[in-house]
């Protein structure tokens, strides 16, 4: 057992775990942070995306000890003006980017990342930042049209 801490959405955790503790299992069983969603265990899905200091990457690909003292943000750690949603949760609400939804906090997150890097991403930068992200239900045009209006709406601040 490791003893792991990792700031979570602003909020210092601390726990001891094996250490072959995935990050998203981390953030889920240790956290109770459930936002992120264990799709595939494999990488393909990006439904656990999260931000590692500000970075989009798949949790289940990183282990809870090679995180320790770094900063993670989850859907759960996302508000702005738009009744407490980000620009770029407002824009899924506003654009019907989701569907069954299980692929929309990856989504959300990586896209997030994608406009704090590039605030005015042309929609082959944005279908490029989201293709390691997969939506089972096929709304891929529409979660380019709400990654679309949160640049539009100050998304990338």
């Amino acid at each position: 057992m490791t003893t792991v801490r990792i700031k979570i959405n602003g909020t210092d955790h601390q726990h001891d775990v094996e250490d072959r503790t995935l990050l998203i299992h981390y953030i889920r069983e240790n956290a109770r942070l459930t936002g992120a969603h264990i799709g595939c265990d494999t990488s393909n899905c990006g439904a656990c995306t999260v931000l590692l200091n500000g970075s989009a990457i798949k949790s289940c690909t990183v282990l809870a000890v090679q995180v320790q003292g770094e900063e993670v943000t989850t859907i759960e750690g996302l508000s702005g003006d738009f009744n407490g949603l980000s620009p770029v949760q407002e824009g899924f609400r506003q654009q019907h980017g989701l569907q069954c939804g299980y692929c929309t906090p990856g989504m959300v997150m990586a896209s997030t990342a994608l406009l704090r890097e590039n605030a005015t991403p042309s929609e082959d930068e944005i279908r490029h930042a989201l293709e390691g992200n997969i939506c089972r239900c096929t709304g891929y045009e529409m979660i380019v049209n709400s990654v679309r209006w949160a640049a539009e709406n100050g998304g990338g601040k």
